[in-house]
Order: C-alpha cells, then sequence, then structure tokens
C-alpha cells in the first residue's frame, strides 16, 4: 500500500536533486531557503528559552515582573531580527 508511495518520493527527490546538481541557480536557491529556515528554527528555540527563563524568573521573583518583561521583550526582539538579516542576506 504505502510502495508505491514511497517510490514516488523517491523519484522526486531524485529528480529535485538532479535539478539542483544541474542548475547551480537551483542550488542557490535551495541553499538560501535552507539558510533561512535553520535562521527562523534558531530565532523560536531561542524565542522559546526567553520566554520560558522569564516565566521562572518572575515565579521566583514577583516583584520584578516588569524589569523582567522589559528586558524579555527587548530579547525577544534581538532573536527575531536574526531571521530578518537571514532573509536579507540570502535575497
Amino acid at each position: 500500500m504505502f510502495t508505491p508511495m514511497l517510490a514516488q518520493a523517491a523519484e522526486a527527490a531524485t529528480n529535485a536533486v538532479a535539478n539542483v546538481a544541474a542548475s547551480p541557480a537551483a542550488a542557490k536557491v535551495v541553499s538560501g531557503n535552507l539558510t533561512v529556515g535553520l535562521a527562523a528554527l534558531g530565532a523560536a528555540l531561542g524565542v522559546g528559552f526567553i520566554g520560558m527563563k522569564a516565566s521562572e524568573a518572575v515565579g521566583r521573583n514577583p516583584g520584578a515582573a516588569t524589569p523582567i518583561l522589559v528586558q524579555a521583550i527587548l530579547a525577544i526582539a534581538f532573536a527575531e531580527a536574526i531571521v530578518f538579516y537571514a532573509i536579507f542576506l540570502v535575497h
């Protein structure tokens, strides 16, 4: 049942690799997309860790919630800016 689907997927992957190997422009697009994707993944992980640690810090010291929130928002903005830098540099 899944064998024809796997064969089609393998053939599509082989064709994609052949197209990228035949065209340097296609390789540039694929590598650029991969770069932006990795930057987005890194930014998403960074935002998650920042939020996790900010929540932990507020839980330990509720009186410092406002300064922690300000620092977390700034750190999240810097982490998300990485994606825009990657998009700008790739395209």
